[in-house]
């Protein structure tokens, strides 16, 4: 009897763990996207918003997944040019809500194959992004290793300069 009591015990607590689990990851979900930083146009995105800048912009799918490329995303939040060579200084900061950050530059976004895959996404395999993901996710299909720059619960893309 103290043996199915024990296992019960181990089982209850375990279920409870992964309740709580759940909970966490439902808190980290971020409902909008924001590009900020050196943009012109600041932008403040739900996955509708996010969907129309894609179908005016062109949408992108890889990979499975679908959404628009980041770099597709700063030319309309308009990167600034306001300082002599800028755009070769500058970088792309992707943000989770969970404080995990991922790093591209300006060269590499707009100036190699890279650039082509690296993926704001909003779904995955024709349907909503799943729910360990969040609403929003960056993805850079082109790395060797995916993992480091896969970014789950998206929420922020801020883009900065290192000083001259």
């Amino acid at each position: 009897m103290s043996m199915r009591r024990s296992l019960a015990w181990v089982l209850a607590a375990l279920l409870a763990s992964a309740g709580g689990l759940a909970q966490e990851a439902k808190s980290l979900v971020s409902t909008r996207l924001e590009v900020t930083g050196l943009v012109s146009r600041a932008l403040s995105l739900s996955v509708e918003d996010l969907r129309a800048v894609a179908k005016r912009r062109s949408v992108a799918e890889a990979g499975g997944y679908g959404g628009i490329l980041l770099s597709e995303l700063l030319k309309e939040a308009a990167i600034k040019e306001d300082e002599r060579h800028a755009l070769r200084r500058t970088y792309v900061v992707a943000v989770a809500t969970d404080g995990y950050q991922a790093v591209f530059s300006w060269g590499e976004l707009f100036n190699t194959p890279v650039g082509r895959s690296v993926l704001v996404a909003y779904e995955r395999d024709g349907a909503p992004l799943r729910e360990g993901e969040g609403k929003f996710a960056l993805v850079s299909l082109a790395d060797e290793r995916t993992g480091p720059r896969h970014v789950k619960w998206l929420t922020r893309i801020d883009v900065r300069r290192v000083s001259e």
